[in-house]
Parts: C-alpha cells; sequence; structure tokens
C-alpha cells in the first residue's frame, strides 16, 4: 500500500508557504502585510476581528521562529497522527492553537504570533496519550512522562524571557491538555474466549469535545469584550 503522507507535512508547508509570503510583502510593499492581518493585536480584536484568535499559528517573525517550531511538528506530529487519526489531530492542533491565542487575549496586551501555541498543545497531548496508556508502555512510560514535563518546564522558563509569549505557551498546553484527556486515544482490554486479552481502542466523541473547547473560549473572550467595553 501507498503511504499516505502525514498531515503534519502539509501544515509545514503551509506554514512555510506564509512566512515565505510575509518576506515577499516586505520586500514588495515595505510592510508585512500578513502579519498586520492575521497576528495576534488585541485592538483589532476587540474591533471583531475574531480570526486572529487563530491565523498566528501560520505566522512566525523569524526563521529561527519558524524553524523552532516547524521542527517540533515534524518531531511529534506525525506519530500524534498515525494515533489519533487525521481528522482528530487537526482538532487538537487547532484548538491548542486557540485556547493559547484566547489565553494571551486575555492576560498579555503585546503582540504575538507562532505556531509554539499549537506545538505546547501536542506536546500536552503526547503526555496524556502516555498517561492514560501507561498499562501497554509498562515500566517505559515513566521516563517518557518525566521527560516530556522536563521538555514543558525548560520551554515555559525559556518563555520567561522578552518578547516571548509564555501566555500563549500556558494556553496552548492548557488546550492540548483539554482535547487530548477528553478525546484523546484510549485503549482498555477485552477478554475473549477464542483470543483471549484482546486490546481494543475505547471509542471517543471529539466533536463533542471541540464545541466545549470552542465554547470555552468563546466565553472568555465575550468576558474580555464586556470588561473592555
Amino acid at each position: 500500500m501507498k503511504r499516505q503522507i502525514p498531515v503534519s507535512f502539509y501544515i509545514i508547508g503551509i506554514t512555510a508557504a506564509c512566512y515565505l509570503l510575509q518576506n515577499l510583502s516586505q520586500m514588495l510593499l515595505g510592510f508585512d502585510y500578513l502579519l498586520l492581518a492575521g497576528a495576534k493585536i488585541n485592538a483589532f480584536i476587540l474591533q471583531g476581528e475574531i480570526w486572529r484568535l487563530v491565523t498566528p499559528i501560520l505566522l512566525h517573525g523569524s526563521f529561527i521562529h519558524i524553524g523552532f517550531n516547524m521542527y517540533a511538528l515534524y518531531s511529534i506530529g506525525p506519530g500524534l497522527e498515525y494515533r489519533y487519526g487525521v481528522k482528530s489531530f487537526i482538532l487538537l492542533y487547532l484548538l491548542s492553537g486557540l485556547w493559547g491565542n484566547t489565553l494571551s487575549f486575555l492576560l498579555s496586551e503585546n503582540p504575538s504570533l507562532g505556531a509554539s501555541t499549537a506545538i505546547f498543545g501536542l506536546i500536552a497531548a503526547q503526555g496524556v496519550y502516555i498517561y492514560k496508556n501507561r498499562f501497554l508502555l509498562g515500566s517505559a512510560a515513566r521516563p517518557m512522562l518525566m521527560n516530556i514535563i522536563m521538555v514543558i518546564a525548560i520551554n515555559l522558563m525559556l518563555g520567561l524571557y522578552p518578547g516571548i509569549d509564555n501566555w500563549g505557551h500556558i494556553g496552548g498546553l492548557l488546550g492540548g491538555l483539554f482535547y487530548a484527556w477528553f478525546a484523546g486515544p484510549t485503549y482498555g482490554v477485552e477478554s475473549t474466549i477464542t483470543l483471549g486479552n484482546v486490546i481494543i481502542r475505547q471509542p471517543k466523541n471529539p466533536r463533542l469535545v471541540t464545541v466545549a473547547a470552542i465554547s470555552v473560549s468563546a466565553l472568555l473572550v465575550a468576558a474580555k469584550f464586556l470588561i473592555a467595553a
């Protein structure tokens, strides 16, 4: 069978294309049109440009910025996608970015952009997957979880440097945890007479979790609108 190209690679390609357009805009127009139109800028969100709670995950400020984020997506994305399925993985990525930019909108006045909100959600989802399926991984589960906790802790500490949107990272982390806990794949053991113990995938309802995640974000954003009014 022909192996399907991971959707993570398509996301990397789209994000890279956006970065190229950002640079072309800077060269041809003298300003970054995509950044101006899609970055998380609170004043514009308060004017009704709600798409800015998602579009920042496609935009980056430098080659190092996009390189770091896309390498992380390349490293962790395909494995999670295989476990979650394409549609659920896309929802995980988008909702992590949504929660990250929502929390940044609530708690930070600084403009921000970057896929790190979504990447933090993927890292959180990886941790939830390992924890909820630790009976399958045996003794390997604990060091894998500790490694993920260390990665998160180090990156959050690095996020304390000026110019880094740590609220966005924390929001993405929470978004990934929420989606992964309630909609991520978990497995159980079913005993049968003929086959003995069989590992089965337990069904989830990602649509319901998606609606809940969007609703939470919408309520928080609405509260910010009311406060700002």
